[in-house]
C-alpha cells in the first residue's frame, strides 16, 4: 500500500488531508517540520510527499531541493501545497523537482486526486490510451524511453528526470511528429481536473530540454498550439 507523507505546520490542515485520503484507503502521516521531514523521508523513503511551502524551520523550496538533489530521494514525487500563487512562486517550485502544486485553499477531493494520479505515475499504470510498458526508441536509437525501469536513456546513460518530466516526454515521444496543445499535456500528466498555467508546461519542457543536452530540438515549439516531438526515425521497440 503507498504511503504518503504530509509536511504541514498547521495541524488542522494536515489533519484534514490525513483524513481525505485515509477514506481513500491511502495511508499517510504527519510532520510538521522541514529538518524533521528531511529525517523521516531519507529512513522510511514514503511513496509521496505533500509538502508545504511556508515551515517554521526550513520553508519547502529548500526541503525540496534537498531531496531532489540525494539520488535515494530524489525520484519521490513531491505536491507543494501553499497559500502563495504567484507564477513565480510555482516555476520555482517546478524547477526545483516539484511534480504539482496546490494553492490554499484547496478543495480535498483535487488535492487526493492530484495525490492518486502522482501514484498511478510512479507505479507505472497506464495513462490514458498509452501502453505503460511499452519501450520507445527515438532518434537512430540513441533516445530511450523505457516506463518499466522509469528511466531516460541517452547513448546508454541514464538522464535524470522528475516524475512529471518523464511522463511529460513519454507523452511526446509517443506519438512523434503529432501536436500537443498544453491542455492535452497538462491533462495527461496531472489528469484532467488540474488547473495550471501554460507557464507551468513551458517550464517543465524547459527542464526537459535541458537534460536531454544536443537531443533537445527533438522537443519542439508549435507556436500558438503547443509541443511535438520531431524523430522521423522513432519506431516502438
Amino acid at each position: 500500500m503507498p504511503e504518503v507523507l504530509i509536511v504541514e505546520d498547521e495541524p488542522e490542515i494536515a489533519e484534514l488531508v490525513e483524513f481525505h485520503l485515509g477514506r481513500e484507503g491511502l495511508p499517510s502521516s504527519i510532520i510538521h517540520s522541514g529538518r524533521q521531514a528531511l529525517e523521516r523521508i531519507k529512513r522510511e523513503r514514503p511513496d509521496l510527499v505533500i509538502l508545504d511551502l511556508m515551515l517554521p524551520d526550513l520553508d519547502g523550496f529548500e526541503v525540496c531541493r534537498r531531496l531532489k538533489s540525494e539520488p535515494e530521494t530524489r525520484k519521490i514525487p513531491v505536491i507543494m501545497v501553499t497559500a502563495k500563487s504567484d507564477d513565480a512562486d510555482v516555476v520555482t517550485g517546478i524547477e526545483l523537482g516539484a511534480d504539482d502544486y496546490i494553492v490554499k485553499p484547496f478543495s480535498p477531493k483535487v488535492l487526493v486526486a492530484r495525490v492518486k494520479n502522482a501514484l498511478r505515475r510512479t507505479l507505472g499504470e497506464d495513462l490514458g490510451a498509452q501502453d505503460a510498458s511499452a519501450r520507445l526508441s527515438l532518434a537512430d536509437g540513441r533516445l530511450v524511453v523505457d516506463p518499466e525501469r522509469h528511466q531516460v536513456t541517452i547513448d546508454g546513460q541514464a538522464i535524470d528526470l522528475t516524475l512529471t518530466e518523464f511522463t511529460l516526454l513519454r507523452f511526446l515521444a509517443a506519438r512523434p511528429g503529432f501536436v500537443r496543445t498544453r491542455d492535452q499535456i497538462i491533462a495527461a500528466v496531472h489528469g484532467r481536473s488540474t488547473v495550471l498555467s501554460s507557464r507551468t508546461v513551458d517550464v517543465h519542457v524547459t527542464a526537459i530540454r535541458r537534460k536531454l543536452r544536443d537531443l533537445a530540438g527533438c522537443v519542439e515549439t508549435v507556436r500558438g498550439v503547443g509541443y511535438r516531438f520531431a524523430d522521423p526515425s522513432a519506431a516502438v521497440a
